[in-house]
């Protein structure tokens, strides 16, 4: 059997009781990931999927450890290293170098003050010995990889100048320039049109082939799933309710929660028409 490169086993997400006072009542812990356990291996692509707030993004920003106030429990093995056990500083090296991370609403990446040049810049410095020179020229050459055109000209430009498209294809830049292992992209086609939507899919699909990473793709899209995804976990109230091989999940869903989910895609079919 080949070896796990991101191997997540009995994960737990605790947001911890906030103290009363005088205007706000007592809230209890509240466990939002629940005894999560899956294995990522290199060049595969595991989707979650899930309705809104099942837990889907909670267990993306768990693995990074980017929940502040959480309480996390669990192992979280990355290329056979404890991450759990790192402290603040060797996360900042595993965060971006290691695990990237595509997020689902691109504008809230960038700073609106500093051009995207800067960011791409800074970004490469943060994790690579490189001249400024060298690290402008690989984030020409990222930006181009990606269908970027005039990189040259987008690196002076500021994140209100491009579109949301834009915006997402950069961020991908800027996650694949760090070569990281394992890349997490937590819905990178919500907030997009529908063209928009395939182009940035297809490039996915295109950059993990060359690459061969491994992609953590969270998604409450059964198509994005059938079109990127090796195998499937299904998440219910902050866990696993079924994981699968993606094509077996199309064929012969298990649980009835995933079946439902099923049947609403279908019944939105039939009232939308063809």
């Amino acid at each position: 059997m080949v070896e796990a490169l991101l191997s997540v086993n009995h994960l737990r997400t605790v947001l911890p009781e906030r103290r009363s006072n005088r205007r706000r009542r007592d809230v209890s812990d509240r466990e939002i990931v629940r005894g999560v356990s899956f294995h990522l291996q290199q060049g595969k692509v595991l989707g979650i999927i899930g309705e809104s707030g099942c837990g889907k993004s909670a267990t993306c920003l768990s693995i990074l450890r980017l929940f502040r106030s959480a309480i996390i429990r669990g192992s979280i093995q990355l290329a056979g290293t404890e991450i759990t056990r790192l402290n603040e500083a060797e996360m900042r090296q595993v965060r971006g170098r290691q695990i990237g991370m595509i997020l689902q609403n691109p504008a809230s990446f960038f700073n609106p003050i500093a051009s995207i040049g800067q960011q791409f810049v800074d970004t490469l410095h943060s994790h690579q010995t490189l001249t400024r020179s060298t690290a402008r020229s690989v984030a020409t050459e990222h930006l181009a990889a990606v269908g970027l055109t005039r990189p040259q000209q987008l690196l002076q430009q500021f994140p209100f100048q491009l579109s949301g498209g834009m915006l997402q294809r950069v961020m991908i830049a800027i996650a694949l320039a760090l070569q990281p292992k394992v890349l997490i992209a937590d819905e990178p086609t919500t907030a997009l049109d529908v063209i928009t939507q395939m182009q940035i899919l297809q490039l996915l699909d295109q950059l993990q082939q060359q690459t061969h990473c491994a992609i953590l793709l969270v998604t409450h899209d059964l198509g994005v799933i059938a079109q990127l995804a090796d195998d499937v976990a299904v998440m219910y109230n902050g866990e696993f309710v079924e994981q699968s091989p993606v094509a077996q999940l199309f064929d012969q869903p298990q649980h009835p929660y995933t079946r439902s989910l099923f049947a609403a895609r279908l019944s939105h079919r039939r009232e939308g028409g063809r």
